[in-house]
């Protein structure tokens, strides 16, 4: 296949300027300046300030320029550690994401002690961001850190969606599904979230520790027998979602406030591209799936026009080789395999800056990858079938590389034919 690489080129910094104007729209630092606007943050006892989250430091940073000068305060966040920095008049805690590890189970157990002080005349302030849920693992009773991580990385390989498996670790957990409320009881609480989960169900996002739970213990363990990994459970998390239902009493009630989502970045991509069209804000399912399907809808486009196509949301994929990737660099190397005609950019990154256990937050291919592959003399099929995505893309050198940026309101998608 011919394509001019002028024009590839002139897409692929088009795609690369657009993913750059969805991650801005999701900068969290403005998203809560915008939703503290000429307030100003007091209690009548102690103000608790908790963020939580890959988005956390820029959270708080913007929140603390919000507290009164005469209240008294504590502060904590806890965030991975490429998003970490030092804050004034906070303490910033590092963990493990995407799997749990013991600086997490630490961080839980200080988000713990520091609600434990709160009084009905104080107030909690909670900022959450999507990555929450490994960041602060607490294990419920009787399920060690291990068993929680052996956990997570079975479900981070299953196919399920995003919704199902947070569905499962708030079953697993003291802080999840409502936990941080139970926690800071008897203090009301007030949250800011930023989504990162498709449909923006507050319940989802780093496993809800402001809102009550998606299921129970039944349904989690109904959700895994399903997914043909309930044979892959620790024993331990086998007994505990077979047991009784914890009776937790009435779930103490929180001021829950949206401030960012995915679909907010996609606007903020039309606007930077008026002739874009967004066509699916809700992408959901497993590469394996969504490559053809999106295929299909590339190959059907006018011939004689060009197309800017935007999608957002968060696929999932299957884990069955030993490889190195992530979704959305599988879904970019699959829509490589696709045959599309034309010159064609097609980009796949998470806003996070980080698909999968990897430095690279995507996926940039165009009609010429394939070929670049086969040059530096890789089988890209085979690397697929491996999960290495990352292999195939960084010999054609179609890796997207951002770096951590500090938001994570799920992914997006972005196709552009000349």
């Amino acid at each position: 296949m011919k394509y001019k690489s002028e024009t590839i080129n002139t897409m692929r910094t088009t795609a690369k300027r657009l993913f750059d104007a969805a991650i801005l729209a999701a900068h969290p630092g403005r998203a809560v300046e915008r939703a503290l606007r000429n307030t100003t943050l007091d209690a009548d006892g102690t103000l608790f300030l908790i963020a939580v989250g890959k988005a956390a430091v820029p959270m708080m940073r913007a929140a603390l320029s919000h507290v009164a000068a005469s209240s008294t305060f504590e502060a904590l966040a806890v965030t991975n550690p490429e998003n970490a920095a030092p804050l004034d008049d906070c303490r910033v805690l590092q963990s493990g994401h995407p799997v749990p590890d013991a600086a997490g189970e630490a961080a839980g157990r200080a988000v713990e002690e520091l609600l434990g002080k709160a009084g009905p005349r104080d107030r909690v302030i909670a900022f959450i961001s999507g990555g929450g849920s490994a960041l602060l693992p607490a294990p419920a009773k009787g399920i060690s850190l291990e068993e929680k991580a052996q956990v997570n990385k079975v479900l981070l390989g299953s196919g399920l969606e995003i919704n199902d498996m947070n569905h499962i670790r708030q079953q697993l957990s003291r802080l999840k599904g409502g936990g941080l409320l139970r926690a800071a009881a008897p203090a009301p609480v007030t949250a800011y979230i930023l989504s990162d989960v498709v449909g923006d169900d507050l319940r989802a996002i780093a496993s809800g520790p402001t809102v009550a739970p998606i299921g129970t213990r039944a349904s989690a363990k109904a959700l895994l027998e399903q997914a043909n990994i309930w044979n892959h459970m620790p024993a331990s998390v086998q007994a505990h979602l077979s047991g009784a239902e914890l009776d937790i009493g009435t779930l103490p009630t929180a001021e829950n406030h949206l401030i960012a989502s995915n679909r907010q970045s996609l606007d903020a991509m039309r606007t930077a591209c008026p002739e874009a069209q967004i066509i699916n804000d809700r992408l959901e399912g497993n590469v394996e799936d969504v490559a053809p399907q999106l295929a299909e809808i590339f190959r059907a486009l006018p011939q004689d026009a060009p197309a800017v196509l935007l999608f957002g949301g968060e696929t999932t994929v299957t884990l069955t080789g030993n490889g190195k990737g992530g979704r959305n660099q599988d879904l970019a190397l699959r829509i490589a395999l696709q045959e599309i005609p034309g010159d064609w950019v097609f980009l796949s990154g998470g806003t996070d800056g980080r698909d999968g256990p990897t430095d690279a937050a995507g996926g940039l291919v165009d009609a010429g990858s394939l070929a670049r592959m086969k040059a530096a003399g890789v089988n890209p099929e085979a690397l697929l079938a491996n999960n290495d995505a990352y292999a195939a893309l960084g010999a054609s050198g179609d890796l997207l590389m951002t770096g951590g940026t500090g938001t994570n309101v799920a992914d997006v998608q972005i196709f552009i034919r000349s």
